[in-house]
């Protein structure tokens, strides 16, 4: 998660004249369109309203797409736009805090939204092409990788100072964070267990594993005694906050952000292991014989 790029002089200066240090909510949310993200979400979304009318044909179809997985996917979409196209996503350049809590909106929240919305009818063949690139995405050690190289590169100096220099933190970051949540919340959840023969164990572990780099990078700012990034030293930020404020909440936004899918791993660990006591204390069963034929008089 990293840090957006402070404010350059003439920037400070052009927030100063428009006395905009103290955005109220609805300056936050006032429509600013960004056509990059903004076209691909309508796309999908229509595309999934298309495919949602067309299941409601048939009773087989509406029991394998309920409403409720509708409802969760157009709240997740409803979440992407507005942390995507809302005058926040240019007000985070002074605001480390805004700024991780959009992107732990976008990690955290609509991932997990969209994955619970596809149908649980949805079944792909592992043996076509579309099948095997998603075997390959969803394999847990894959995402696992993209999930925690995305987290590492941007909070080490060198990837911070890179992502300021390349202007990549606004658009880049937040769509890599939605991207590879994605991949993550699919092998926790298990949307399509055609491709994913994974079980509820090995889940319970990956979502343990998956949660521990943002625990780590949030800790570090939030017990740090000053602040990380140079740049940041003298940033002005929204709401009057200092610095190093600034980064102690983004540490507590981002570790409270984390904490949902810590919980989860660890029910779907005891859910194992209370599975697996189960399955080690039945007796075994002694094998089925056929009936025997009836005796002729």
């Amino acid at each position: 998660m990293s840090a957006p790029a402070p404010l350059t002089t003439a920037g400070t200066a052009a927030v100063n004249t428009a006395g905009n240090l103290n955005p109220t909510l609805a300056d936050l949310l006032a429509p600013t369109p960004d056509p990059w993200l903004l076209i691909p979400t309508l796309l999908a979304a229509g595309v999934y309203l298309w495919r949602f009318s067309a299941s409601r044909g048939t009773p087989a179809g509406r029991a394998g797409w309920p409403v409720w997985r509708a409802a969760l996917f157009a709240l997740g979409t409803v979440l992407l736009l507005i942390t995507t196209q809302s005058r926040a996503a240019t007000m985070t350049q002074s605001s480390m805090a805004l700024y991780m809590g959009r992107l732990m909106i976008l990690a955290e929240l609509v991932p997990p939204l969209l994955v619970l919305g596809l149908p649980r009818s949805l079944h792909l063949n592992a043996r076509t092409g579309l099948g095997r690139a998603l075997n390959v995405l969803l394999d847990p050690w894959v995402a696992l990788a993209v999930w925690t190289a995305v987290i590492v590169f941007w909070n080490v100096p060198a990837g911070f100072n890179a992502s300021v220099v390349s202007n990549t933190a606004g658009a880049l970051l937040p769509a890599l964070y939605l991207l590879s949540s994605l991949m993550v919340w699919s092998v926790i959840l298990r949307p399509l267990p055609s491709v994913q023969p994974s079980g509820i164990g090995s889940r319970g572990w990956f979502g343990l594993l998956a949660a521990l780099p943002m625990m780590a990078v949030a800790s570090v700012w939030l017990y740090s005694p000053q602040v990380l990034y140079t740049p940041y030293v003298s940033a002005l930020c929204l709401w009057n906050y200092t610095p190093l404020q600034n980064q102690q909440l983004s540490g507590w936004i981002m570790m409270l952000a984390g904490l949902p899918a810590l919980a989860l791993a660890f029910i779907q660990l005891f859910a194992w292991l209370i599975k697996l006591s189960e399955g080690q204390g039945m007796p075994p069963q002694p094998p089925t014989r056929p009936p025997a034929p009836p005796t002729r008089p």
